[in-house]
């Protein structure tokens, strides 16, 4: 059974930075694209960023391009979510997901495993 772990979220000041990081078990990490999404307070989940298996490709939501980067390491079964010029409107539940087909997660936002979650608070 796969299982992802997400880790390294917490409280940041306006304009700070986190990185966070998702761990998957129980399968070839390699076999899967990756991709995080958020839930701020009150609102739906939505699809953060994305990344192909070996890394070759890579897509963003709008409000965070130029600010955030996703990135992998195949060699430690690592999926992160580098985050730059936080605002306070990127408060939120972070989730690590995992997907067979990079094209589900993106333009159906239905990977096959998601991870339970990690809070993400940025104060003004």
């Amino acid at each position: 059974q796969v299982q992802l772990v997400e880790s390294g979220g917490g409280l940041v000041q306006s304009g700070g930075s986190l990185k966070l990081s998702c761990a998957l078990s129980g399968d070839s990490f390699s076999n899967y694209a990756m991709g995080w999404f958020r839930q701020r307070p009150g609102k739906d989940r939505e699809f953060v960023a994305v990344i192909k298996r070996y890394a070759d490709s890579t897509r963003y939501a709008d409000s965070v391009k130029g600010r955030f980067t996703i990135s992998r390491d195949n060699v430690r079964n690592l999926a992160y979510l580098q985050m730059n010029s936080l605002l306070p409107e990127d408060t939120a539940v972070y989730y690590c997901a995992a997907g067979l087909n990079f094209h589900n997660i993106i333009e159906f936002h239905a990977p096959d495993y998601w991870g339970k979650g990690t809070l993400v608070t940025v104060s003004s």
